[in-house]
């Protein structure tokens, strides 16, 4: 999954379906938003623009530990003895 960038990664998972759409499907911002299912209520602009800030948090944080672990395993192969091209033939 890519780093979301738009308020559409954060509308997506709000709900299943297709509960919402755009005027203008060029046009992709908030004040072109319009919903489709009559039982969802329209997430204000704020709530889109928190909760994309959120996701993006998640998946920034995401990266980073993983990138943070595969550094801590490295090193522990090395503190074990194994050379970087032994490292390397094992984990890419």
């Amino acid at each position: 999954m890519n780093r979301p960038e738009h308020i559409e990664d954060y509308l997506v998972q709000l709900h299943t379906g297709q509960w919402f759409g755009w005027s203008d499907a060029k046009n992709k911002v908030y004040v072109n938003l319009i919903i489709h299912d009559g039982s969802k209520t329209k997430p204000s602009e704020q709530e889109c623009i928190d909760g994309l800030a959120q996701l993006q948090a998640n998946y920034d944080t995401k990266q980073s530990n993983a990138e943070t672990k595969k550094a801590s395993g490295k090193q522990k192969l090395k503190d074990l003895g194994l050379d970087d091209a032994e490292i390397k033939a094992l984990i890419g």
